[in-house]
């Protein structure tokens, strides 16, 4: 099952957290994957990580947010592999802020990497899916995209954005036999959290971890890579039915909550 021998898949912020765990996923069910990251260093040690246990990947530095960029790098891919079986739209920052404490600055910076950014490598990808006889896309949206969480105004948005894009490309290129789903996880425990509470919460980590944690009703953050399994399967033929859906991974937290 969930065999992805000979597939082409591109991974968005795959250096790192979530995007590592879905690179590494994939790889293993026979997949070569492209990590795309901002981070050469990172993205870089995830490749090598890759290859180390035998598997295919390569990295290219991108910035999702640049349209330019996109395409050379996408055009590159395109040009050595001659399709694109896969994408993963998984690169994305976060934001703390209500819409009154939300400078213009941000807000945009928040739209120009979590919405354009996903719009860029779809307006891209597209094409040559359509020109091989199809694909499959996950887009990386949120709870947040689904019920209100304090203090997360402009990423709520931009998540809402990825939500709906999703929908919308499932609609319009069902009959190229392209599949479009998004997952929305609840809270993950990746790199950046704790770089987070590392800066803001000094001396405090464990505390303010444990207190992330209980906000889930299954009591724990997920694992990076139990969001990559659900992303394994949704890419796979196994998930051949399913397109247009938005699959919430979050402990309990909106069924059990709302």
């Amino acid at each position: 099952m969930f065999n992805l021998d000979n597939k082409v898949a591109v991974v968005t912020g795959g250096g790192s957290g979530i995007g590592k765990a879905i690179a590494e996923s994939l790889t293993e069910r026979g997949a070569g994957v492209y990590v795309l990251d901002l981070q050469e260093e990172n993205g870089r040690a995830t490749v090598e990580g890759i290859k180390d246990r035998g598997y295919k990947a390569n990295f290219l530095s991108c910035d999702v947010a640049n349209q330019d960029m996109v395409k050379q790098v996408f055009a590159e891919i395109f040009e050595i592999e001659r399709k694109m079986d896969i994408l993963i739209n998984n690169a994305g920052i976060s934001h703390i802020g209500v819409a009154e404490t939300t400078s213009e600055e941000d807000f945009d910076r928040i739209f120009r990497i979590n919405v354009k950014g996903v719009y860029n490598c779809l307006h891209v990808a597209l094409p040559y899916m359509k020109s091989t006889g199809g694909g499959s896309i996950i887009n990386m949206s949120s709870v947040a995209a689904i019920v209100g969480l304090p203090d997360r105004f402009a990423y709520s948005m931009s998540k809402g954005a990825v939500s709906t894009m999703t929908l919308s490309v499932a609609r319009d290129y069902i009959n190229y036999n392209i599949r479009c789903n998004g997952i929305a996880p609840g809270r993950v425990h990746t790199p950046f959290v704790d770089g987070f509470l590392a800066k803001n919460y000094q001396g405090r980590e464990q505390e303010m971890l444990d207190k992330l944690a209980k906000t889930q009703p299954i009591g724990r953050m997920a694992r990076p890579e139990e969001i990559a399994k659900l992303v394994l399967y949704l890419c796979s033929d196994e998930a051949a039915f399913i397109t247009g859906s938005i699959y919430p991974i979050d402990g309990g937290f909106i069924g059990l909550n709302t």
